[in-house]
């Protein structure tokens, strides 16, 4: 399993080298990168990363810095660093998505946690893009007519609802209810329900 991977962004060898100490005696895999250039950008990701980027870099600014990265679809949490921020800096970043803000000179324990949190969340959100692509798949497995039989079950039809929805046999609209639950992997319809949703599809109502 790969490792969760600190991005150290820093023009000062000096400060990237002491923040890449700190987070592998932390247990944490780091990189350092003099500018923003060489950070891996639009890829699959299989373990979590978050970036510690340096508002004030000597041909770039960090806030742009982030609009960049975003605007290319770069879903690595950010931790901005700095040795002078304003309010207006610090709003701009957080309405962009930092999940920290902080000002040098750091405690260790603060930065260390900032970053824990930052790839937490990301794992986080590693999780849902992989559980909401596999249902994706799911879902494509299904027939016209099993999507059909689907959007009634979560919308709550019998069987028999189903049928004289669909114009088909009860037996039928039984059986098709049967592959929908297996093909979408669902232990129970309340399961089938919650997939739906996070699928974002609407359910049939009985008329």
């Amino acid at each position: 399993m790969q490792e969760a991977t600190v991005h150290i962004v820093d023009d000062d060898p000096a400060v990237r080298s002491a923040l890449t100490r700190l987070c592998r005696s932390a247990g944490l895999a780091a990189v350092a990168h003099r500018d923003p250039t060489t950070l891996p950008i639009a890829r699959t990701r299989e373990a979590s990363e978050c970036i510690l980027l340096d508002v004030r870099l000597t041909e770039q600014n960090g806030l742009t810095v982030q609009e960049t990265l975003r605007d290319a679809g770069c879903t690595v949490p950010i931790i901005f660093l700095t040795g002078y921020g304003t309010i207006p800096m610090t709003v701009r970043a957080m309405r962009g998505g930092a999940v920290e803000f902080l000002t040098k000179p750091v405690g260790d324990g603060v930065l260390l946690e900032a970053i824990h949190r930052a790839l937490e969340m990301d794992a986080a959100a590693l999780r849902a893009g992989r559980l909401q692509d596999a249902l994706s798949r799911r879902l494509g497995a299904l027939t016209a007519r099993e999507g059909d039989v689907l959007r009634c079950a979560i919308g709550g039809l019998m069987n028999k609802q189903i049928a004289a929805e669909l114009g088909i046999t009860e037996i039928t609209a039984k059986v098709h209810k049967r592959r929908v639950m297996e093909k979408m992997q669902a232990r129970s319809l309340a399961d089938l329900v919650l997939m739906a949703h996070h699928l974002g599809i609407e359910a049939t109502r009985q008329r």
